[in-house]
């Protein structure tokens, strides 16, 4: 009984630390088929870093053959048979087998008394690399390759020359090759490494992580974790949270449910949760931008004789300047609008406060009545290359009076035209602002093509293809560190 208790006891700590643990706003899941097209453009990028090796220059003597090498340059690669992998425990693999690497380079051959100078064509076959990525969460929440693996070998090289001497040279070509091999052997992983390490780290650097929408709210993309790899996917957790720019700290709990993504036909998904647009519309409520006032010109005219039937009475108390005064209606959301979201689709609850005023001139506003408006809206969601969209119409709309049942009977013949003013002025202010979007964690360059949504219960999923709008090699060169970040990193 006591071992029991004890183990128990040790098993609490553990259960409600992965309880406590906070549900992502926002998943994305990337699957082997994303893999497979980002590893075309990836292999170019593995030619051009290896083509830029820098071989020093190699100098020997054996008997009375003496030898120096110099300006080695790589001319041609031949990545024929490769294959990246996902490794599960959070790793990338990369296998490149029988490859070929094609250089030529300078040579000063000293033999008894012959001296000659001539280029040597050489080639490394049955090249061999392989590298594990280890991708990880830094402090900043931000992905990272953490660190890098390389095993690299040759199993043959060859050399050919050129020149006065090439008949009685070639014997001695094993003497220069196994130097080559040697010293090019000691340069793949070298150059492989500060690929990973630096330039596709600076490609990650990238993707946002807090970053402002507009002047008024930001977005934290910080990943919660590290990935989570497994054999055909990898998935990534972000906080996927908006917050006021004003108030940062001041934010809500995330109340969702888990984001489960069981699909894995597309190269990408993103699941939204109904926290991600909740955090949203609170942060824009706390920002304090989430109200209106509609002026007298706004006003249609039919509307204004409305109101002013409708509250006949109360004009007659007031003076005749103030009566006949042009009016006012001042929209305020009273609570943070709400999303829910169900397979049928995406709904918007916003509850606001509709005062209507007096203008006169020279003088305060007289508050005519204040009533309650309910209302909910469809919400379209969709998503364009990297920026995510949502397009809002008005469906249900309900008015009542805050003094009593009477005066909310009275208001029933307002609720047509009120629902038509908000469609032809609030609804175009809120679309227009929605319409600019908010980015996704991508890196840059890369765009998502023929996009599906589909609606789940508590969140919405975006299956997509990629497209490379520039290539690796153009946005590393945007963003290459400088030498002496490179330094650092290389230490």
């Amino acid at each position: 009984m006591a071992v029991s208790v004890y183990l128990l006891l040790l098993a609490v700590p553990f259960v409600v630390s992965k309880s406590s643990s906070p549900n992502p706003g926002c998943r994305i899941r990337i699957t082997s088929k994303g893999l497979q097209f980002v590893k075309h453009e990836g292999l170019k990028f593995v030619e051009q870093e290896l083509e830029n090796i820098t071989i020093p220059d190699l100098k020997g003597k054996e008997g009375r053959f003496s030898y120096s090498i110099n300006d080695v340059r790589v001319t041609h690669l031949q990545l024929s048979q490769s294959a990246l992998w996902f490794q599960p425990d959070k790793q990338l693999v990369l296998d490149i087998n029988n490859a070929s690497i094609s250089l030529n380079f300078q040579r000063k051959l000293l033999y008894w008394l012959f001296y000659d100078v001539g280029m040597i064509n050489a080639s490394a076959e049955g090249v061999h690399i392989k590298t594990d990525l280890d991708l990880t969460r830094d402090s900043k929440g931000r992905l990272k390759i953490g660190n890098m693996s390389c095993e690299a070998s040759i199993e043959r090289m060859q050399a050919g020359f050129s020149g006065t001497l090439k008949t009685v040279y070639e014997f001695l070509a094993s003497f220069i090759t196994t130097g080559m091999r040697f010293l090019l052997n000691k340069q793949i992983c070298p150059a492989l490494r500060h690929a990973g390490m630096v330039l596709l780290n600076s490609l990650l650097n990238t993707v946002p992580v807090k970053n402002p929408v507009d002047d008024y709210i930001g977005i934290d993309y910080s990943l919660l974790s590290d990935p989570d790899v497994s054999e055909d996917s990898l998935d990534m957790d972000f906080r996927g949270m908006f917050f006021s720019l004003s108030a940062k700290n001041d934010t809500i709990p995330n109340m969702s449910p888990a984001l489960h993504i069981k699909q894995k036909e597309r190269m990408v998904y993103i699941a939204l949760s109904e926290y991600f647009f909740d955090s949203a519309m609170y942060a824009y409520y706390k920002s304090g931008v989430l109200s209106l006032d509609i002026s007298h010109e706004q006003m249609p005219k039919d509307l204004e004789v409305l109101l002013r039937t409708s509250y006949f009475a109360s004009l007659m108390l007031l003076d005749p300047p103030v009566a006949e005064a042009p009016m006012k209606l001042e929209l305020r959301v009273s609570t943070p609008p709400r999303f829910t979201i169900k397979p049928t689709g995406t709904s918007v609850s916003v509850n606001a406060i509709l005062n209507i005023y007096l203008v006169p001139e020279d003088q305060p506003p007289v508050q005519l009545s204040s009533m309650t408006m309910e209302s909910r809206l469809s919400a379209k969601v969709t998503l364009k290359k990297t920026t995510l969209q949502v397009q809002l119409d008005l469906k249900r709309f309900r008015i009542y009076s805050n003094k009593s049942a009477l005066e909310s009977l009275a208001l029933i013949p307002l609720q047509s035209p009120l629902k038509t003013l908000l469609q032809l002025t609030v609804m175009p202010i809120l679309n227009e602002r929605t319409k600019r979007g908010v980015g996704i964690p991508l890196p840059e360059g890369l765009d998502f093509t023929r996009e599906t949504t589909t609606h789940h219960a508590g969140f919405i999923l975006i299956g997509g293809d990629l497209h490379f709008s520039m290539s690796l090699r153009e946005v590393i060169e945007k963003y290459r560190p400088s030498q002496n970040a490179t330094a650092e990193t290389s230490q």
